[in-house]
């Protein structure tokens, strides 16, 4: 993971790395009144410059202690060989995704997750992206089609863009391809009202009130809770009713149905509505945020843009894209995963004790939270050389040593690594490649681009770029 620095120069043609941007680093630590207000506008502001370096931290926060893990052995002892104690999600995150998953895979833990994991991880696994990918190329086309009838130079918000873009493929992956566009939309907007009313945090668990004990800001999210629900229930009931006309046979929901866990039991209706929401949610929202970020930082790289093109016309020249060529696509993944190294989709990894414990020779109680940070530690300088540059070259195999695993999270790590992440690579790779093909996209001038942090990292609430025809 470290760089030669004259290797990096010459690759660079003499100049430094484009670095992207990142929130303001205080010089010293806060005080709890100081970091509150931040923790709630954009978690990433309260970090300050030592918490990139630190190994291990501990801090007091109201009645729970907070456990901070920054280098890769501590990583793996955490999410490793510790995983059956640090296994449970924290309040904040069960509170704020409950009422959407309820026990769904994402949230749930213990029996319960290892019997549903077993049920739902072979239906996104890697050997299945091969049967997703035509419907995934079809729809990437359809949207450069749209595109072209754009004026060159014309302003798109490409956050916005690369939400509908991969709503509409995770849609019809999961719901089935006639029936996809037709829900997408209603789904879409639920999610994002859905997001914008649930809290950031849970000060009540911080003062040791129980899970059961009621939140006031329910009320806000019934309506959207509702719309996910009732098109999602409805999709159910077609296939309950075997028409089949109206569903493809490949669809996601179709797999749920014939799920079944380790006992030969099949999945409840209610766990095929949560875990196709779960599916929905993780291949939207988070792949989205990474195709943002990548045309981001292409447009800010010319040499990496220059690399991305050529290697466009070596392997696929001016044909479509197809499933066969991402394996080639070698350069293309390097720039997706420096884009993950920079702006980890998931920025912040917690996880709540169940049980007493010991860590980095320190003792834990029942309660106590757990933080692994991607954001955190794949900018450490300890672990990464030139940690906050654009510099896809570092997981070029021929140019610098493999990363560490437990250094590397964009996915997290573990038994609870995303089930989905070929999935969501191989989306990201044909995505970039098929726009790239036809399109070039600029930062419009002035704008401020701000990482912000809430249940995912985005680029703020909209990421304008002028769309040029190549």
């Amino acid at each position: 993971m470290k760089l030669d620095d004259n290797l990096v120069l010459e690759i660079e043609g003499g100049v430094q790395s484009y670095i992207p941007p990142f929130p303001k680093r205080a010089k010293s630590q806060r005080s709890l009144l100081e970091l509150l207000p931040l923790y709630r506008s954009n978690l990433l502001s309260i970090f300050d410059e030592n918490d990139y370096k630190r190994r291990y931290g501990r801090l007091r926060i109201l009645c729970r202690e907070l456990i901070l893990c920054n280098t890769p052995d501590l990583v793996q002892e955490a999410f490793i060989t510790q995983h059956e104690i640090f296994q449970q999600k924290t309040a904040q995150m069960e509170q704020a995704l409950k009422p959407l998953l309820d026990d769904g895979l994402f949230i749930s833990y213990g029996e319960l997750w290892k019997t549903r994991r077993a049920a739902v991880a072979p239906i996104v696994h890697a050997n299945k992206v091969s049967n997703f990918a035509p419907i995934m190329c079809e729809t990437i086309q359809e949207w450069g089609d749209s595109w072209c009838k754009r004026k060159n130079g014309d302003e798109i918000d490409i956050l916005f863009e690369m939400a509908e873009l991969t709503a509409e493929i995770i849609s019809r992956t999961v719901f089935g391809h006639k029936l996809g566009r037709q829900y997408t939309s209603e789904i879409v907007a639920g999610f994002k009202e859905y997001q914008e009313n649930v809290h950031q945090t849970d000060l009540l668990s911080m003062f040791g009130f129980p899970d059961w004990f009621p939140r006031v800001y329910r009320g806000r999210i019934r309506k959207p809770l509702k719309r996910i629900h009732t098109v999602v229930d409805s999709i159910i009931e077609i296939h309950e009713q075997n028409n089949l006309k109206n569903i493809c046979s490949d669809a996601m929901i179709a797999r749920l149905f014939e799920a079944k866990s380790e006992d030969g039991r099949y999945l409840t209706r209610k766990a095929i509505r949560n875990e196709a929401i779960v599916i929905f949610m993780a291949g939207h929202e988070t792949t989205a945020n990474t195709l943002a970020w990548t045309w981001l930082n292409l447009s800010k790289s010319p040499r990496v843009l220059k690399k991305l093109y050529d290697e466009i016309e070596n392997v696929i020249g001016n044909r479509p894209p197809t499933f066969e060529d991402v394996s080639k696509l070698s350069y293309t993944r390097y720039i997706i995963e420096e884009t993950l190294r920079l702006y980890p989709p998931v920025p912040i990894l917690s996880r709540r004790a169940i049980r007493n414990g010991v860590l980095e020779g320190e003792s834990y109680r029942k309660g106590d939270i757990l933080m692994v940070s991607p954001w955190l530690l794949h900018r450490n300088p300890n672990v990464w050389s030139h940690s906050d540059s654009f510099f896809p070259e570092r997981f070029d195999p021929n140019i610098a040593p493999k990363p560490n695993k437990y250094a590397y999270l964009p996915f997290a790590i573990g038994p609870r690594i995303c089930p989905g992440l070929a999935f969501g690579m191989t989306e990201t790779i044909l995505t970039i490649v098929t726009l790239a093909q036809r399109f070039e996209l600029s930062l419009k001038a002035g704008h401020k681009v701000q990482a912000m942090s809430r249940l995912t990292l985005r680029p703020g609430n909209s990421l304008p770029m002028l769309l040029r025809h190549r």
